[in-house]
């Protein structure tokens, strides 16, 4: 069974309840003098405590997408993807699976959309990974069928899972939504993590002699979903969001390649890259590099991109509302990059905070994305 597997879950607090059903009920015969007494109850509130540690932990995975298996829980899921090569006439990404945008209903993809799951491979990275693509009701619909559709990368956190993007932030339902209702343009959205080289934390760097994160979303990832999808092609056309980790990748993607994404959303995201366990050491030396992904020291000392930026933190809750406000600031010295924010009064680093920002962020993004257009084919 899957780590996520609600079986797992169910199983884990069964037995927590049995283990303290089962601890009350033997305590008085428990209680007695004796290495044999003391050792069973050790042994009985050990076991107690284990299970409800486990049960919680299987709770908040479930609750925030933290691994997507026990390979990832525990650090030995080490496949740094594969290498597909393709023919003239072959696409990048590999459609493995198709659902719903809701659970209930069976409405057809013309009425409510679609979320095809795909596999995607770099072509000068040589990176590939997994992902979840949203395709808006009108992407199906036959007067639409020559038109071009804006785009936005949508990243998790570290380690996140790109399901909880579905499941948990709820992306496709709330683009859905938003689109019927007029208050954002049909949009495709491309779901997935910022970890493409797993376990290790690249924090979207082209680490020297190591995984070139960040070319992978810059140049490989848009050119295989655009010879892929109708996707807009124009400068202009796509645009990145994500949360924490993944904030701070939308941002310095938004910054470093604003001829590529127009618009940049950092939810709850920091500025800077970290050094730890879980990254290793990203720049070897280079201090340009390092320099690179200090994102207040390159608004500061790097020409300013013609492009987009939201941020969002909480007065009460998120540790990074003062480098926000910092970062906002130095941002609106430049005269020419853009920036908006969101500011809560409370709100915590999790889903329940993002899922309150993520309605906003998306109508931010698009009112900054081009409207897309007449395709030459329709695929």
């Amino acid at each position: 069974m899957g780590l996520t597997d609600n079986n797992v879950l169910v199983l884990a607090i069964t037995a927590a309840v049995l283990l303290f059903i089962g601890t009350v009920w033997l305590w008085p015969r428990l209680a007695r003098r004796g290495w044999r007494a003391v050792g069973g109850r050790v042994g009985m509130l050990l076991a107690t405590q284990t299970a409800l540690f486990v049960a919680f932990g299987l709770g908040a995975n479930q609750a925030f997408g933290f691994y997507a298996s026990w390979a990832d829980l525990f650090g030995q899921e080490d496949q740094q993807g594969f290498v597909v090569d393709h023919s003239a006439h072959g696409s990048p990404v590999e459609v493995t699976d198709v659902r719903r945008v809701r659970d209930s209903g069976t409405a057809p993809p013309r009425t409510q959309g679609q979320i095809q799951q795909v596999d995607i491979a770099g072509r000068t990275t040589r990176i590939s990974t997994s992902a979840f693509v949203y395709l808006p009701p009108e992407y199906f619909q036959p007067q639409y069928r020559t038109r071009t559709f804006p785009a936005a990368v949508v990243l998790t956190g570290y380690p996140g899972t790109a399901q909880a993007l579905v499941d948990k932030l709820h992306y496709p339902r709330t683009a859905a939504d938003l689109a019927g209702k007029g208050r954002m343009q049909p949009m495709i959205l491309v779901m997935l993590r910022p970890t493409v080289a797993p376990p290790r934390d690249t924090e979207c760097v082209d680490i020297p002699g190591g995984p070139q994160s960040e070319s992978f979303f810059a140049k490989d990832l848009p050119e295989a979903v655009e010879k892929h999808y109708r996707v807009a092609r124009e400068p202009g056309g796509w645009g990145v969001i994500g949360d924490s980790t993944g904030g701070y990748c939308a941002l310095k993607l938004a910054l470093h390649h604003p001829d590529v994404y127009a618009a940049g959303a950092g939810l709850s995201a920091y500025y800077d890259a970290p050094r730890d366990p879980t990254t290793g050491d990203l720049f070897h030396g280079d201090e340009d590099l390092r320099h690179r992904a200090d994102l207040r020291w390159y608004v500061k000392h790097r020409p300013a991109p013609d492009t987009s930026l939201l941020v969002t933190s909480s007065k009460v809750g998120e540790s990074n509302y003062k480098d926000t406000l910092k970062f906002i600031a130095e941002v609106k010295a430049t005269g020419r990059t853009r920036i908006s924010s969101i500011v809560l009064e409370s709100g915590g680093h999790n889903f329940n905070t993002w899922r309150r920002e993520i309605p906003a962020a998306l109508e931010w993004m698009s009112a900054r994305l081009g409207d897309g257009g007449s395709a030459a084919d329709d695929k």
